[in-house]
């Protein structure tokens, strides 16, 4: 049986043995087991088939090889990029697979991302909260664990249906689809993929970082996602107020990670480091320097200063010396320090370039909008230091895409000297534009955005925050207003399980879905005959086909 995705050495993913000597090896194990009466071989191989990942740290392990192939495919040929939606639960990310899989015939390049923000808003005791680390940071390895369970159950499922057509085969004596059969199963895509998991900013100093980021990779994370705000003031990255800290303090819990992955035995783990310079303009402190032009004078130079001598130093004040001067940073009524405007480029720089020269595998910088241009040159300034510097990059729903790229090929237009008199740049969302050559132009522009900046600007992994927070709002809505209103049940049924039955979404089975026939399978494994057994002639899923 054959799980390795295209691109993985046999030494990176060590494949599962084949079905029969699956079986094989299961006989040999009961030959001499006289009162395991009733045990079949048979049996035994399927369900270690269907169970393929033990533990958590199998799963850590095998994904972490694979995004590291990506990783270096992707340094070969641009076009390689990798993709991942956030999924807050387990459910959300299994149909994500089973619905890649369908569509594409392969899982390859495809991931999860677990966001931070969805687990504060969907997923905390405490009820609905803001992105500021204030959920039960042990809800992060819950929710990896979870996504987890029910990919390794979309595995066990599909195989279940393979399982159950090579019996009706071998019942109706067609040896050919048999013999095929056995090879898809020996050559099954597994639905457990990478995912990279946001560990916010680090929930406390280093050991605490430490402490959550095992508990993430028992549970099945290979990567981990770490930016650089204070973690008892932490923003979401696209809201303001956030405060960074120094780099030295951040390259600690970098470290924290790496050992957490060391100790486990997941060699291959990754750490993506997050830097949110570009729209932090605060500092909870100021950096330890010993020398000039070490990593804290470096951190201290973008402070928001006023020269003083020693005559007008108030009580209170802290100065620093730079250069043979005295300076007094900026300080707020909350005890921040402010950089000065205009920094935000250099500082995202200097953090990227810091981070992968301690550890960092992939860099994430987070922009106030989608902008090629913007990226690329942030990337530029880094790849000349770090030449295979690479990225994941937050396709966000806090953007608002058509507009941000409407003004784009609008201001392009009108610097063109085109004419732009048929459009009203402030009304630019409006449906009326949809159709327009702007519109259009737009929308091709977005279309192709995650080609172009993984050409461009060296985005490796693209990946959208919250997507199945906003499909699920935006499908509950349109069930809603038809179900309750004059369409009453034709409103579920016309809109929901008609299009699942004609599109061929597996769930429409929901008690196959569920387990159902797994479970009845498993019942003639251990009772044989005597098994009472749920998907018989009367199961209305039958109605489905």
């Amino acid at each position: 049986m054959n799980f390795q995705p295209r691109g993985i050495s046999d030494s990176a993913i060590q494949k599962p043995a084949s079905y029969q000597s699956q079986i094989e090896a299961a006989a040999a194990l009961l030959k001499d087991k006289d009162t395991w009466n009733g045990v079949k071989a048979e049996a035994v191989a399927r369900m270690r088939l269907q169970n393929r990942f033990k533990t958590g740290l199998d799963v850590a392990r095998y994904t972490a090889a694979l995004m590291r192939a990506d990783m270096a495919a992707y340094d070969a040929d641009s076009t390689k990029y990798t993709q991942s939606l956030g999924c807050w639960h387990g459910f959300i990310a299994q149909q994500k697979l089973i619905s890649v899989k369908k569509h594409f015939g392969t899982t390859d390049r495809t991931y999860l991302y677990l966001s931070g923000w969805m687990i504060a808003a969907l997923r905390s005791e405490f009820g609905p909260l803001p992105d500021q680390s204030m959920h039960e940071k042990t809800s992060v390895p819950a929710l990896i664990e979870e996504l987890y369970t029910f990919l390794r159950q979309a595995d066990s499922r599909e195989l279940n249906a393979i399982f159950r057509e090579l019996d009706a085969a071998r019942k109706a004596g067609d040896t050919a689809k048999e013999t095929a059969l056995i090879e898809k199963i020996d050559n099954f895509q597994t639905h457990v993929v990478p995912v990279i998991a946001d560990i916010d900013a680090g929930f406390g100093n280093a050991e605490a970082t430490y402490l959550l980021a095992k508990k993430m990779i028992e549970a099945g994370a290979c990567a981990l996602q770490i930016e650089n705000q204070v973690s008892d003031e932490k923003q979401c990255g696209h809201q303001d107020g956030k405060v960074t800290v120094p780099h030295e303090v951040f390259l600690a819990k970098i470290r924290a990670c790496r050992h957490a992955f060391l100790e486990l035995g997941v060699e291959d783990g990754v750490i993506v480091t997050r830097t949110d310079s570009l729209g932090a303009g605060l500092t909870q402190q100021i950096a330890v320097s010993h020398q000039p032009g070490d990593l804290g004078d470096q951190y201290n130079s973008y402070l928001d200063c006023d020269e003083v001598d020693a005559t007008s130093v108030g009580n209170g004040d802290v100065i620093i010396s730079r250069g043979g001067k005295l300076l007094r940073p900026k300080r707020l009524p909350s005890n921040l320090y402010q950089f000065r405007e205009g920094t935000g480029a250099d500082r995202c720089v200097l953090d990227c370039i810091t981070s992968l020269q301690n550890g960092a595998d992939l860099l994430w910088i987070e922009t106030e909008k989608p902008n090629i241009a913007q990226i690329a040159s942030m990337v530029d300034r880094i790849r000349e230091v770090i030449p295979n510097a690479k990225l994941a990059y937050n396709n966000s729903p806090s953007f608002n895409w058509t507009l941000n790229f409407r003004w784009q090929v609008y201001d392009e237009m009108q610097k063109a000297g085109k004419d732009v008199s048929a459009y009203n740049r402030a009304e630019l969302m409006k449906a009326e534009y949809d159709n327009t050559p702007l519109g259009l132009e737009a929308d091709e522009l977005i279309r192709t955005f995650q080609a172009e900046s993984a050409k461009r600007a060296g985005i490796f992994h693209h990946l959208i925050t919250l997507p199945t927070y906003h499909t699920a709002a935006l499908s509950t809505d349109n069930l809603a207003r038809e179900y309750f209103g004059e369409q009453g049940m034709l409103g579920y049924v016309k809109n929901v399980q008609r299009q699942e039955i004609r599109q061929g979404i597996a769930c429409v089975k929901h008690q196959d879905m569920a387990g159902s026939n797994i479970g009845d399978d498993h019942k003639e494994y251990f009772a044989g005959e005597a098994a009472l057994k749920a998907g018989g002639a009367h199961n209305t899923m039958n109605q489905f086909g």
